[in-house]
């Protein structure tokens, strides 16, 4: 949590793009680190320690299997960012580096580790499906699902079984791209979402402070931001691109306003894909909502 303004910061990459139907966003850390990332932190006055990656084979490596895909060497990588972050100083600041959405069964539940923590998901994609529900069978649509406690047992076991992460506990910004399955599920379980027509309608700020306000009886927030929750035309360099997301001034706003609330203590970036990206475009734009998240601001 950022009272003090001043941040321990621990970076972890996951390079990892087993979860995802397209290769390339196993170079995300990569990305995201050559766009200045530790600098740009470091100069807000934080101090940075970067843990290097966790090892993650190539999907060429590892043999297909029909049914869930990767799935064992998923949870691998998984439980291995779970087991790294599990251990570090609760009071540091975790910044998890993506790789495909599924790193953040491993980042989630690594922060949260016997601290019940709330997360904000923005996302164009909800990714609660389980293995039953998956139309592509793609492990980045479910690590929601598996947090929540449900879907197959070898990602539920990356943290010991069970449910990491309560309903109540979870809210989505920016989706507008949902399968009926997730619709249903979201409904089922009263799960809080603003969806793009909500930030069209209210505006982003009245959004966020009702975001937080959601979570404001939890003391631990974690943030998990998909870059394809920007708008492809801002951030051309994700997998599963959908038109009409954020711009740039509500993505800043949006980090900007939880900066001010001073509740988050974890983040994750993922979904950034340099080989469908312009000279890292998107990757530094990601960087500069880290930043404004951190404390970086106009005045």
């Amino acid at each position: 949590m950022l009272s003090s303004g001043v941040a321990n910061i621990s970076i972890l990459g996951i390079p990892m793009d087993l979860g995802a139907g397209r290769r390339g966003v196993d170079m995300g850390p990569s990305a995201l680190r050559l766009a200045r990332l530790a600098p740009a932190l470091t100069d807000l006055g934080h101090r940075v320690t970067d843990l290097g990656n966790v090892e993650v084979p190539v999907p060429e490596a590892v043999p297909r299997r029909n049914g869930l895909h990767y799935a064992d060497a998923i949870a691998a990588a998984c439980h291995a960012a779970y087991d790294r972050l599990r251990t570090l100083d609760p009071t540091a600041f975790v910044l998890g580096l993506g790789g495909d959405h599924s790193i953040s069964m491993g980042t989630i539940a690594g922060v949260a580790a016997g601290r019940r923590t709330g997360v904000l998901w923005i996302d164009a994609h909800a990714d609660p499906n389980t293995p039953a529900s998956s139309p592509s069978g793609n492990i980045h649509g479910m690590p929601l699902a598996h947090l929540l406690g449900e879907g197959d047992p070898r990602l539920t076991g990356i943290w010991g079984g069970g449910a990491v992460l309560r309903p109540e506990d979870l809210v989505f910004i920016g989706l507008r791209s949902l399968d009926e399955g997730e619709r249903a599920l979201i409904r089922d379980l009263g799960i809080h979402a603003y969806t793009m027509k909500d930030i069209d309608q209210r505006g982003m700020a009245r959004v966020a402070a009702e975001a937080v306000e959601r979570l404001g009886h939890l003391d631990r927030m974690h943030v998990s931001f998909d870059a394809d929750a920007l708008d492809p035309g801002l951030a051309p360099g994700v997998g599963t691109p959908v038109p009409g997301g954020l711009s740039y001034r509500e993505a800043h706003l949006l980090m900007e306003l939880l900066a001010d609330s001073g509740r988050t203590t974890s983040l994750d970036l993922v979904e950034v894909n340099p080989i469908l990206d312009s000279q890292n475009r998107t990757a530094a734009i990601m960087v500069e909502m880290a930043a404004s998240l951190l404390g970086k601001s106009i005045l």
